[in-house]
């Protein structure tokens, strides 16, 4: 009994201000071609069930284009796997705040005609978590969307041969502490999802493949779609991780997969560059030969380069002809200008000390501030940094002029 676990397609995403030659923002298109080769995939594996641990779009509306390219490629699945059935769990990107509102996923349940058995062919949890039967696999389904942590009771049918739980959130301790994802407020405790009973436990959220136990994962995103790419980048490379993939799971012999998957475009996060005491003509240098030493060149990658310990004056004389060159050749160079950090004297002892950085005061500022009881400090904290942490990328980015941000 073969699983494929899935996640976070994030389709309608848009990045940066280039589009295709029919008008689409490229990052958009490049993620409905990750899925569409997921597909590709998932049509060879001919598994007996998928399941997606939801953010299939990457706002509650999405755009014609972004419906009608899932339209696509789910009829593809259903067509071409007529006996597998899809269940899907509504992450928070799918969920509208309103109550009044529906999830745009419904449509996906009542699109397709039914199985042969009578049921649809793809099966949505938006509102209420949902517990699916499925006979001919001896297989029983919880499929839990976004809800807050403990509202369910995450218990598997003993009467199931097989128990598979499905579920969008965040797993207490998983996710880094600077992760590009939408930190939720209240996470779910390990014990919930490592309870005995559960065959397997497919989740979603974290855009990183990622253990949590033998049977508990993370299947991780299609694509670099979260707020810090360049995070999930490096915690790819800790875990060894080729890139984005999706996960197969036998439920009988507990065999387990990672299929990896190749993103639309090459995502380059290249060394860093030390600019203490470096004058703008040498800082030229050092990022042209950053930039020469990419193998296979940077033509229609995404690119960040971080200059360490830079000056304002010194980025302002960078050549910003030859920065526009660079990024003209690149979908996006992102060049991170870091200023040094301030040194002061000690009033009383005059040792040097390093001044408080606006993180410091920010931090600090958080940490005092008088909250409601219903508001989590260190939720509001991480959030805090990771706010401030956008606006000093995009201020490094307006140091070049015409770059994207």
């Amino acid at each position: 009994m073969r699983l494929l676990h899935l996640s976070d397609l994030h389709l309608g995403f848009r990045q940066y201000q280039r589009q295709t030659p029919m008008g689409i923002n490229q990052r958009e298109a490049d993620v409905a071609q990750a899925f569409a080769r997921a597909v590709d995939r998932i049509l060879a594996l001919a598994p007996d069930l998928i399941v997606i641990g939801g953010d299939v779009f990457h706002t509650v509306r999405p755009t014609n284009t972004a419906i009608l390219h899932a339209f696509r490629q789910f009829g593809r699945l259903v067509h071409g796997l007529p006996e597998t059935p899809i269940v899907i769990a509504a992450g928070n990107h799918d969920m509208p705040r309103s109550t009044e509102s529906a999830c745009i996923l419904r449509l996906f349940e009542q699109g397709f005609a039914p199985r042969a058995d009578g049921a649809p062919p793809i099966l949505v949890a938006d509102r209420a978590p949902r517990r699916l039967q499925f006979p001919r696999l001896g297989v029983s389904v919880l499929a839990v969307p976004d809800l807050p942590p403990g509202s369910v009771d995450l218990a598997p049918d003993p009467e199931a041969r097989y128990n598979v739980l499905v579920l969008h959130g965040e797993v207490q301790g998983v996710l880094p502490a600077a992760g590009g994802e939408d930190r939720a407020a209240a996470q779910i405790p390990v014990a919930e999802v490592t309870r005995a009973g559960w065959d397997y436990v497919a989740l979603g959220h974290y855009h990183v493949t990622t253990r949590v136990a033998d049977h508990v994962w993370y299947a991780g995103s299609l694509d670099y779609t979260s707020t810090n790419p360049w995070g999930e980048l490096r915690e790819e490379r800790a875990a060894g991780l080729a890139g984005k993939g999706m996960i197969e799971r036998d439920l009988r012999t507990g065999a387990h997969t990672v299929h990896p998957l190749t993103p639309t475009r090459p995502l380059l996060d290249l060394p860093s560059v030390d600019g203490a005491g470096q004058t703008a003509t040498e800082l030229d240098g050092a990022i042209a030969a950053a930039v020469a030493g990419v193998p296979g060149g940077i033509d229609g990658a995404i690119v960040r380069l971080v200059l360490r310990d830079v000056p304002r004056h010194v980025a302002r004389e960078l050549d910003h002809a030859a920065l526009r060159e660079v990024q003209r050749r690149a979908l996006h160079f992102h060049l991170d200008v870091r200023r040094p950090e301030s040194v002061r004297r000690e009033a009383t002892g005059g040792a040097p000390a390093r001044r408080p950085t606006l993180t410091d005061a920010l931090r600090a500022a958080l940490a005092a501030r008088a909250l409601p009881a219903d508001v989590p400090r260190e939720a509001l904290v991480a959030l805090g940094l990771r706010y401030l942490a956008d606006a000093e990328r995009d201020e490094g980015d307006r140091l070049v002029p015409g770059g994207e941000g």
